[in-house]
């Protein structure tokens, strides 16, 4: 199986390693590298395990503002950056490109929207017909993403060749999910996604979902009736009085609720679905230049990061 692209959700990395890591962890200039550090280990212990045909280093907007027109709550309840990570935030564009690793961006979208349209350019869902790489009679030539992430929005991006991967723990090895890990965690197929955050709501994300809703409803309903516009129907349908009543007919308490927040409930699905960015095409295959980076991270003071890559740069050389 050819090499997979990997697509690295570079504000996740820099957040988790931010507040798991130590700020004692400092560079030459005695300032905090933590979140640096802990993003280049995370990506270098996938590459070791799943080594990719390149790696895309994405960022993006702290929230679109478009979501947040839909639902001023949206991200409402996130607090500023620090300030010790903003200052790695502007310097982790550079240390992730002497890797040889590409960073892109979008000033209007976030990064999980820019992962997803670089997974589907990979693997032929998306891009342009005129882009000039893996062609054949009928389009392009498939080929597969990992997606370097802790956010499971990213799940709808899910199929038979693209998987979210995670950092191991404890020095285990990346966990890959695929269609069949999403099933069993949600009870779901990954397109459902959208719908299922609609309806259970994601507090991270600021959306409170439909009331009295968890994720075990959501899931059932969502299997039962199909997407959240089936569920709504049949909510809908549920006012009406019967004079038998079906074993499967929605609970009063649950159509009430679904009727009540309907438009909001579309909101939030609008918000959770992931846009694909136009003239995103397949980045072409790229090595990772570890002695580059050995340097770029002695540099910056990160004597033992260096200590790595050159010992890496010397096991691929």
């Amino acid at each position: 199986m050819p090499a997979p692209l990997l697509i690295a959700d570079v504000p996740w990395l820099l957040y988790r390693a931010f507040f798991s890591l130590p700020k004692s962890i400092v560079g030459a200039d005695g300032r905090p590298v933590n979140a640096l550090l802990g993003t280049v280990n995370a990506l270098l212990s996938v590459i070791e395990a799943k080594p990719p045909r390149a790696v895309m280093a994405c960022m993006g907007a702290e929230e679109a503002v478009y979501r947040v027109k839909l639902y001023p709550g949206y991200h409402a309840q996130r607090e500023e950056m620090p300030r010790e990570l903003a200052v790695q935030w502007k310097q982790a564009p550079a240390l992730l490109e002497s890797l040889g690793w590409t960073v892109r961006g979008s000033d209007d979208l976030e990064a999980d929207d820019v992962m997803f349209s670089f997974a589907l350019a990979e693997t032929g869902a998306g891009g342009s017909p005129n882009d000039d790489w893996g062609k054949t009679g009928k389009g392009h030539v498939a080929g597969r993403a990992l997606l370097l992430t802790g956010d499971r929005d990213l799940f709808q991006a899910v199929s038979d060749r693209v998987a979210v991967v995670t950092p191991g723990k404890g020095g285990l090895a990346p966990v890959e999910i695929g269609p069949t890990e999403v099933r069993e965690r949600y009870g779901i197929e990954g397109e459902l996604v959208p719908d299922f955050i609609a309806l259970r709501g994601d507090p991270s994300d600021g959306l409170p979902g439909a009331p009295g809703i968890g994720a075990k409803t959501a899931a059932e309903l969502l299997r039962r009736h199909g997407s959240l516009e089936g569920i709504l129907k049949a909510a809908e349908e549920a006012e009406t009085p019967r004079v038998i009543r079906e074993e499967s007919a929605m609970r009063p308490r649950v159509a009430a609720a679904l009727r009540e927040n309907e438009e909001l409930l579309r909101t939030f699905k609008q918000i959770a679905t992931l846009v694909p960015i136009e003239g995103i095409v397949r980045p072409p295959d790229q090595v990772t230049d570890f002695a580059g980076g050995a340097q770029v991270a002695r540099d910056l003071g990160m004597k033992r990061l260096a200590t790595r890559l050159e010992g890496m740069a010397g096991a691929s050389g």
